[in-house]
């Protein structure tokens, strides 16, 4: 029984090494960040092996262009309508996840996140797209991680180059050519607007473009984003 116990022991600090070896990987890689820019992210990762198992040619549309660069309609929409308080908080609203847990404990069912910008782009960058405690948790330490390190700005740049915008669609400068036939840096604010309107189901909008729903938060997102503030 004693060296029962002695296998266990040893398998949990094996355990605890490992991941606090994986956080020091995870913390080098957001320092390595604040300066040279991610060239890829595990979603983007998952959606290209996705892409690959039907058609093995598929690549990724994507071009990273600096911050400068980018509408700055395209910034006030996004923070209309993923994170109002983004310049505000230290990576959680929770206001917003209250609220997003009464909703979906109201309906029964996920209907609503929580999610700043700060969450979505640690899950973008390193996670699974599959959801479970052990994700949330880890969201969540990425999430203090980048907020430790990388001022608003910067976490918003990456934000802007790494999100999905449709099927292998990745970033402001792609989403802006493939829907609108313009640079990031020439979006108006009504194509600034639909754009951030996507982002939650980007893939279904880019076949649905039209969608009832969509178009009336597009709407709301114009109405509003004027009013945000942005790093």
């Amino acid at each position: 029984m004693k060296k029962l116990w002695g296998f266990v022991w040893y398998f949990v600090a094996l355990f605890f090494v490992a991941l606090v070896l994986y956080q020091i990987w995870l913390f080098a890689h957001i320092c390595w960040w604040v300066k040279y820019n991610p060239s890829t992210s595990a979603f983007m990762e998952n959606r290209l092996e996705a892409l690959q198992n039907r058609n093995p040619a598929a690549e990724l549309t994507h071009r990273w262009v600096s911050y400068e660069r980018i509408s700055s309609n395209l910034k006030h929409a996004l923070i209309a309508a993923e994170d109002a308080k983004f310049v505000d908080h230290e990576g959680f609203d929770w206001e917003g996840i209250r609220n997003a847990y009464e909703k979906n404990l109201k309906r029964g069912r996920i209907v609503a996140g929580g999610s700043t910008i700060s969450q979505q782009l640690a899950k973008n960058l390193f996670l699974s797209t599959k959801r479970s405690p052990w994700r949330k948790l880890e969201e969540a330490a990425i999430t203090v991680m980048l907020e430790s390190v990388m001022d608003k700005r910067r976490i918003f740049e990456i934000y802007l180059n790494i999100i999905e915008w449709g099927n292998g669609i990745f970033g402001a400068e792609a989403a802006a050519q493939h829907y609108f036939q313009v640079s990031s840096s020439q979006l108006s604010p009504e194509q600034a607007a639909w754009l951030a309107a996507i982002v939650p189901n980007p893939r279904y909008y880019e076949r649905h473009r039209e969608a009832p729903g969509m178009l009336l938060k597009a709407d709301f997102i114009l109405t509003h984003m004027d009013n945000m503030e942005i790093p």
